[in-house]
């Protein structure tokens, strides 16, 4: 097997060097375009008499257009190989640029001092050829145009009245995305993902370049999905090719949109990951679907009316209670702090744009540190919400949520926090919600918590706390929901057992 069979790989995926060869392409074709105009205007000037030029300059041009040209469409065939294009205008573009190079040369060899003599009527090709060569130059580049951006891409915006005499079809509308007036009645796919999409993924996946044979600029083929197979898993948001390629490092071959391009937003990438979490259903509106806390900020960044609130729904009507710290005037986060987390793979996403407050979570970096948390009390006021659960966080981390004075949701399930870390907790007045889901704590950090007075819900399945100790707690925070790691009809009878022995004899009640 020779060496370029090798290159090539023929009978499988092209390797490597092929497609880091084939993406110079753009590149290097730009050098065949340069030389061969310069030999035309030169050529053109010198037969009028406006420019004074030697044969020898001329011939030396067309050369280097020749040569650049062949290595043009070497590449670019190379580059072919990576497969996303429609088959039709890539056959066409293909030869018309070899059809380029091919009389670049024959303009070169006529010209030529060497070859010129020996060819028959070689004077008399010398002006067809380069005329055809820069003929073909222009219809070639125009479809490699249309490859990456579309067949429309030159005459989409031909105004009136050239684009009757040009025979061009009536420029179609464009269909406006209407603003949400009410996130709750929005049809999710339609008015929500399909629009981000559109704007970040239809230029390369569409019917006339589908990278990867992956279209998205159909729901009908959104769901066939590409070479590689269905592009998302209903119900599985994060192991869906749609979400992993986003949440690649931008660097990577394989990130998406590739670099360079317009990259989503963290927001965007929570609302596809949502929809798709939530069965990736088409024909559903937001109120059909369940809005957990992490993507109802998100939603509501969407609506200019009705406001979005947490739990399971999100909310319609009637005004629900909000923590203070919702409602706060905060100043304007730090750009640079912000940028620091997210280089950690943290997602910062505002809860309100007007007031400044933050939800960072740690959904796509469970790597993330106690080295890493003290980037933290960078955004001490902004913070409200976070998300470290399923992390490799300990007690040390804890020592810089303290300094979080407006948080009012923690998630720690999952980590290695222990009871000496929840005694760092106590300075948190505004701390409303903490999961310590699946961690270490036992009875005796449980009454650590019993300092925090704004506390409403607390998880604790699958820890070490014991049913006496959670209904001792009940008693001193009564308002507090206390969710999973005992029997609850335990907990019931225990605390109405300890509310009946406590109680004063009252004649008033006989």
């Amino acid at each position: 097997m020779n060496s370029l069979s090798i290159l090539l790989q023929v009978n499988t995926s092209p390797s490597d060097w092929v497609l880091f060869f084939g993406h110079f392409h753009p590149l290097i074709v730009h050098l065949p375009i340069g030389f061969l105009i310069v030999a035309g205007i030169l050529e053109a000037g010198r037969r009028m008499g406006k420019i004074s030029v030697s044969d020898s300059a001329v011939t030396s041009v067309l050369f280097w257009s020749a040569v650049s040209a062949t290595v043009a469409c070497l590449f670019g065939y190379f580059l072919s190989l990576g497969g996303g294009y429609e088959q039709e205008t890539l056959d066409s573009h293909m030869w018309q640029g070899i059809g380029v190079a091919v009389f670049a040369w024959i303009a070169w060899a006529v010209k030529s001092d060497y070859i010129g003599d020996r060819i028959p009527f070689g004077s008399a090709l010398y002006l067809p050829a380069l005329v055809v060569a820069i003929v073909l130059l222009g219809t070639a580049g125009h479809l490699g145009g249309s490859l990456t951006h579309g067949s429309d891409y030159l005459t989409q915006y031909t105004p009136e009245p050239f684009r009757t005499l040009a025979g061009i079809p009536p420029r179609q509308q464009e269909v406006a995305i209407k603003p949400i007036t009410d996130v709750n009645q929005a049809l999710v796919y339609e008015q929500i993902v399909n629009p981000i999409l559109k704007t970040r993924c239809v230029q390369c996946h569409n019917a006339e370049k589908s990278k990867g044979d992956l279209r998205f600029d159909t729901a009908e083929m959104l769901k066939k999905g590409g070479e590689n197979g269905p592009v998302f898993i209903a119900g599985k948001g994060t192991e869906s090719e749609l979400v992993k390629r986003c949440l690649l490092p931008e660097e990577d071959d394989h990130h998406m949109p590739p670099k360079g391009k317009t990259q989503l937003t963290e927001g965007q990438i929570a609302l596809l990951t949502w929809w798709i979490d939530q069965g990736a259903p088409f024909d559903k509106k937001v109120s059909d679907l369940k809005v957990n806390d992490a993507i109802a900020p998100v939603l509501a960044s969407l609506s200019s009316g009705a406001p979005v609130g947490s739990g399971s729904r999100v909310a319609s009507s009637g005004p629900a209670p909000v923590s203070p710290v919702l409602t706060m005037k905060l100043p304007a986060p730090d750009p640079k702090a912000v940028e620091e987390l997210k280089q950690t793979g943290l997602l910062v996403l505002p809860l309100s744009k007007e007031q400044h407050q933050l939800e960072v979570s740690a959904v796509n970096a469970k790597t993330f540190s106690d080295a890493q948390a003290a980037l933290l009390p960078k955004l001490s006021q902004q913070i409200v919400w976070l998300k470290l659960g399923e992390t490799a966080v300990t007690d040390a981390t804890l020592a810089q949520v303290a300094k979080l004075k407006n948080l009012q949701k923690l998630h720690l399930e999952q980590t290695k926090v222990t009871d000496a870390g929840l005694k760092q907790l106590k300075g948190l007045p505004n701390l409303e919600y903490l999961n310590l889901y699946g961690t270490a704590i036992t009875d005796a950090g449980l009454k650590e918590l019993a300092e925090l007075k704004s506390l409403k819900t607390v998880y604790l399945w699958q820890t070490n706390v014991t049913e006496t100790a959670l209904a001792e707690l009940k008693k001193s925070l009564p308002n507090v929901e206390f969710v999973g790691g005992i029997s609850e009809q335990a907990v019931a009878e225990f605390t109405k057992a300890g509310a009946t022995e406590a109680q004063p004899d009252d004649p008033k009640k006989n």
